[in-house]
C-alpha cells in the first residue's frame, strides 16, 4: 500500500518536481484518472491553503471530495490498545479508520502537534493509526512532525526560481508570540537534504531542531553571517525542541527585513504575522515568493494524488 506520509515516500524528488511543473502547465491533463475515485479530507486542525489546494488538486484529477472538520465535528478518538474507554474518548481509531475507508479511496489527514508531549507527538498516533487500520492510501496534510506537501511545493518553487547549479538556501528562525510546531521546518530541512545546494539553518541558541532531522546540515547561530550571499531565505518560527514546545526567545532582531534579505528571494509557508516574523517591505516586495509557493501547493498535492491513483490502478 502506497502512502504519502513524509518525503521518504518520494522515490525521486527531481522527477516529481518536473512532473508537478508539467501538471501546473496543464492541470486537467489527467482529469479522467480520478473520475471514479473519492478522497476524504479530515481536518483535526484549521487550514486555508492545505484545504483549498488539496481539494483543487483532487478536482483537477476528476475526484469527488468529502471534507470533514474532524476536530470539531467528529467523535473524540482513542488510539491506545486495550484502553478502558470510560473517560473522554468516544470512538476507537480501529473502527473510525475502517469506517472512513468505506466511504473513500484515499484519506488525507491534518493533525498538529500538541507541543506538550514530545514522545506522543513523535509517535504520530493519528497518521499511523489511519495507516494501520484504514487499508487505503493515507496522505499527510501536516502532522506532528512533518508537512511534506508544503516541502514539495517549496521544492517546486525553488526549481522555478533558481538560476544557479548550487544556490545558497537559508532557513531562518523568526520570532512569534505563540508556540509553533516543528513540522514545516522539519520537512523543509529533509527536502533540502535532497537538493544540490549550500544549505544553512540559522536560529538563536536553544532553538535547535531535532538533531536526527538536521544531521549533516550546517547550523549558524549568527543570523547575519548565515544570510551572507543567500539566494533564497526561508523564514519560519518554531518553538523549542529541547525544552519542548516552549517560547524562550522573541528577539525582534531576528525579524526579516529588506536589509537582511538583500537580493535573496523570500519564502514562507503562510500564514505569517506581518512585522513580527517579516516586515511588510519584504512580503510586499519584488523578491517575495509566498504567493507563488501557495499556488504550488495545488500541484504538490496533485502530483501526490496522481501517484496514489496510479498505484491503485485508477
Amino acid at each position: 500500500m502506497q502512502h504519502y506520509l513524509s518525503l521518504k515516500d518520494i522515490d525521486s524528488l527531481p522527477q516529481w518536481v518536473e512532473e508537478a511543473r508539467s501538471l501546473k502547465a496543464n492541470p486537467l491533463q489527467f482529469k479522467a484518472l480520478g473520475e471514479t475515485k473519492t478522497i476524504c479530507l479530515l481536518f483535526f486542525n484549521n487550514s486555508l491553503r492545505t484545504r483549498l489546494s488539496t481539494q483543487k488538486a483532487a478536482m483537477n484529477l476528476g475526484m469527488e471530495v468529502i471534507v470533514m472538520n474532524f476536530g470539531s465535528e467528529g467523535w473524540a478518538l482513542e488510539y491506545g490498545d486495550g484502553t478502558i474507554m470510560d473517560q473522554g474518548t468516544s470512538e476507537h481509531i480501529k473502527e473510525a479508520a475502517q469506517v472512513v475507508a468505506q466511504y473513500c479511496d484515499i484519506v488525507a489527514i491534518r493533525a498538529f502537534a500538541s507541543l506538550s508531549d514530545k514522545e506522543k507527538d513523535e509517535a504520530e498516533v493519528v497518521m499511523n493509526g489511519f495507516k494501520k487500520y484504514a487499508g487505503i492510501p493515507v496522505v499527510n496534510m501536516e502532522s506532528s512532525v512533518g508537512h511534506p506537501l508544503q516541502a514539495l511545493a517549496d521544492a517546486i518553487t525553488l526549481a522555478e526560481n533558481n538560476t544557479k547549479k548550487r544556490p545558497k538556501v537559508v532557513l531562518s528562525w523568526a520570532p512569534h508570540p505563540k508556540a509553533l510546531p516543528h513540522a514545516v521546518a522539519n520537512s523543509f530541512v529533509e527536502m533540502m537534504h535532497l537538493q544540490e545546494a549550500d544549505f544553512v539553518i540559522t536560529h538563536p541558541k536553544g532553538y535547535d531542531l531535532n538533531p536526527e532531522v538536521t544531521k549533516g546540515a550546517k547550523i549558524e547561530y549568527d543570523q547575519d553571517k548565515a544570510l551572507e550571499d543567500a539566494d533564497f531565505v526561508y523564514v519560519k518560527n518554531w518553538s523549542s525542541y529541547q525544552d519542548y514546545g516552549k517560547v524562550m526567545n522573541q528577539d525582534k532582531k531576528w525579524t526579516m527585513t529588506n536589509k537582511k534579505l538583500g537580493n535573496a528571494k523570500f519564502m514562507h509557508c503562510l500564514p505569517v504575522r506581518r512585522n513580527v516574523v517579516v516586515a511588510d517591505e519584504v512580503l510586499d516586495g519584488p523578491n517575495s515568493l509566498v504567493i507563488q509557493q501557495a499556488n504550488n501547493r495545488t500541484f504538490s498535492a496533485q502530483i501526490v494524488l496522481k501517484k496514489l491513483l496510479e498505484s491503485l490502478g485508477a
